[in-house]
């Protein structure tokens, strides 16, 4: 028995050692240094080289549905919350790149994030990532966007039977506009753009002016395609307008899409002398910021 053990225990210092291998729960290899994880069908997951920033109730959602019409375009279906989001950002670019469709190699990538517009530390984290990456902003009348942003909350809240605040009482203060209502704060775009042209020249960041993308989708995303600097396709047979939802859907090879039911809905009801309040305030930032970017916009001035 003694000669056996012996044997067995010379066995085990004489075999040379197995090597590691990696077992199928470890999980894929971490994306390699050039920001792209490549797939077997050609496609790969690349970091994106267009980002739509905002605004919240701006037409975020419209401009990445109406973006993605063209072929050379792969957009990331959710919100990502990356740049702005600490538990997310802290999971490092990896992370990130995962959140990213796959897409082919002549395709660019995009994602839509709204809140990154009015977020401060957001414009250098992105220029750390990417100096070169092309922004797109899509703004709204200011006073049409601060009563779509309430309008949101109040169906969220109404929804969930949670208690909600009728919009004069947030609007207005003691008599004046109430500057601590975060709604108002996120339409006072001079004050972020300000931070934006901080880090990125005019040259890589472009306006959609949201009111006209409602009206008349078509020539706003000719501008589009021609500040991406992407072959001309999106044509006006893209587009047609559904009288019942009340706004232009989409066509693509045949297959007509519309934006969700919660997009469109109508605003509450604001008495006469607050709407009057609202564009007088906004009378000045609006001017402060036709003048940051080199044009103008139609919004309301007075009532």
């Amino acid at each position: 028995m003694a000669a056996v053990l012996l044997g067995l225990l010379l066995f085990a210092m004489q075999s040379p050692p197995v090597p590691s291998r990696p077992t199928a729960d470890e999980g894929p290899p971490p994306p390699p240094t050039n920001g792209t994880v490549g797939h077997p069908n050609g496609t790969l997951q690349q970091l994106p080289q267009i980002i739509i920033i905002g605004v919240r109730k701006g037409g975020t959602r419209a401009l990445i549905e109406m973006l993605s019409l063209h072929s050379s375009v792969a957009a990331a279906q959710n919100e990502v919350h990356f740049f702005d989001w600490e538990t997310h950002f802290q999971r490092g670019l990896p992370w990130y790149l995962s959140q990213m469709p796959y897409a082919f190699p002549d395709q660019r990538t995009v994602e839509k994030t709204p809140a990154y517009f009015t977020s401060s530390k957001v414009p250098k984290r992105i220029h750390q990532v990417n100096p070169d990456i092309k922004l797109l902003l899509i703004l709204r009348d200011p006073t049409e966007r601060v009563l779509s942003d309430y309008t949101q909350v109040f169906y969220n809240r109404l929804q969930k039977h949670k208690h909600y605040q009728p919009i004069e009482s947030l609007l207005v203060k003691d008599g004046a506009i109430n500057l601590g209502y975060k709604a108002l704060n996120r339409s006072l775009y001079y004050l972020h753009m300000q931070n934006w042209l901080q880090y990125f020249p005019l040259e890589n960041l472009h306006v959609v002016d949201g009111d006209e993308l409602i009206r008349d989708p078509f020539p706003e995303m000719k501008k589009v395609e021609r500040f991406l600097e992407l072959e001309p396709q999106i044509n006006a047979s893209n587009f047609y307008f559904n009288k019942t939802k009340g706004f232009y859907c989409l066509r693509d090879h045949g297959r007509e899409r519309c934006l969700h039911d919660t997009k469109g809905r109508a605003h509450p009801r604001v008495a006469p002398a607050i709407l009057q309040k609202l564009y007088q305030f906004f009378q000045e930032p609006n001017k402060k910021f036709f003048e940051l970017v080199g044009r103008t916009f139609n919004w309301k001035m007075n009532g």
